[in-house]
């Protein structure tokens, strides 16, 4: 448990960090450019959609794992209970497997687009 603690506590912490020395360093890039005031907006949106895609991933890949791995245990459960319906349950688990594998696809495409195709940053340019 205290290992748990701790890093949450480090994540925490790193993530605090990132938070607050993004605008820091989107501010350095500004000024000089331009030697008046400085606009944290994008800089700001940049550390929300990394955020929001890190949760994003994390998120979808738990839920995915979480489902396979009750799946799998499911059905090797069936298959020790009726051995002669194996090629059945073996068949629907790789339906169900392939799936629960998309919904992790999906939380990848929502990050990608998030970091690299972001409308929020395109918003703000324009």
């Amino acid at each position: 448990m205290a290992k748990f603690v701790k890093m949450f506590v480090a994540s925490l912490f790193s993530l605090l960090v990132v938070t607050l020395f993004a605008p820091l360093a989107m501010a350095a890039q500004a000024a000089g450019a331009s030697a008046g005031t400085v606009d944290y907006t994008k800089a700001i949106v940049l550390g929300c959609s990394l955020i929001a895609a890190g949760l994003a991933m994390g998120l979808g890949t738990i839920g995915t794992g979480l489902g396979m791995g009750q799946a799998t245990s499911g059905s090797a459960n069936a298959v020790g209970r009726n051995p002669e319906a194996q090629g059945k349950i073996m068949l629907t688990m790789m339906v169900g497997l392939a799936m629960t594998e998309s919904v992790a696809i999906y939380a990848l495409v929502v990050s990608l687009i998030i970091l690299y195709a972001n409308p929020l940053l395109k918003l703000i340019a324009g």
